[in-house]
């Protein structure tokens, strides 16, 4: 299997980036009542493309395709995408989103990358990362409900960023302490970040029980906390 999969998609989208930042002033509203854009779908064609090309054998579960959802058990490859993680963001014209991707061989993780093509940052599986330490600082979800706020423990300080790729990255880093999702979202928005911040040492919780890197079933909601070490 090719170890340069998330690298090359992710000089592919940087080579795109212009032609995808266009496309900020094309949003849809999907039956959720979330937007995606033409920048959604274009990073979508491009990484799938790019996928079919270089890693044959493989199921793609998309975000934006509920087909994709439905994974056949001879799938050898499973590679699930979110093409823009904040959407709302995206086109808002803020450059708070990224591009997730993971993927699995055999029903093992192999390979996950976090991008975030406006900070030229790219985190892979492999890379060397050097931390933050002794932040104060909780990342939550956007979407929150007044009882949400009642559960939240006052030593910390939050932040509400509105993507969860970078949500991800920055707990990662260090740069916050914890995330803590409260409402639940689904494997594509989760899968990328959570199988690096097991391999940088963090703790990581879905509903309560420890997650150890396993294949998340698409179109489920998980609650979730990803967590230094040493809290």
């Amino acid at each position: 299997m090719n170890k340069n999969i998330c690298r090359g998609i992710y000089a592919l989208i940087c080579e795109h980036l212009d032609d995808i930042l266009t496309l900020r002033n094309t949003r849809i509203l999907k039956d959720d009542l979330s937007f995606v854009s033409k920048g959604d779908l274009l990073c979508d064609k491009l990484v799938k493309n790019f996928i079919k090309e270089n890693l044959p054998n493989s199921h793609i579960v998309s975000e934006e395709i509920k087909e994709s959802w439905n994974i056949p058990t001879n799938a050898e490859y499973i590679v699930t995408v979110d093409p823009i993680d904040g959407t709302e963001n995206f086109v808002s014209g803020l450059k708070e989103w990224g591009i997730g991707i993971s993927i699995y061989h055999n029903d093992r993780h192999f390979q996950s990358m976090i991008a975030l093509p406006e900070f030229n940052i790219c985190l892979v599986t492999g890379d060397k990362l050097e931390r933050i330490s002794g932040s104060r600082l909780c990342g939550l979800p956007s979407y929150m409900k007044p009882e949400h706020f009642e559960q939240l423990d006052r030593d910390y300080e939050y932040r509400q960023l509105g993507c969860c790729m970078l949500n991800m990255y920055n707990v990662i880093k260090g740069c916050f302490t914890k995330f803590h999702h409260l409402t639940g979202c689904y494997s594509w928005d989760i899968l990328p970040g959570m199988n690096l911040a097991i391999e940088h040492g963090l703790n990581v919780e879905i509903e309560g029980k420890k997650y150890s890197g396993c294949f998340l079933q698409p179109g489920i909601k998980y609650k979730f906390v990803v967590k230094d070490s040493i809290i």
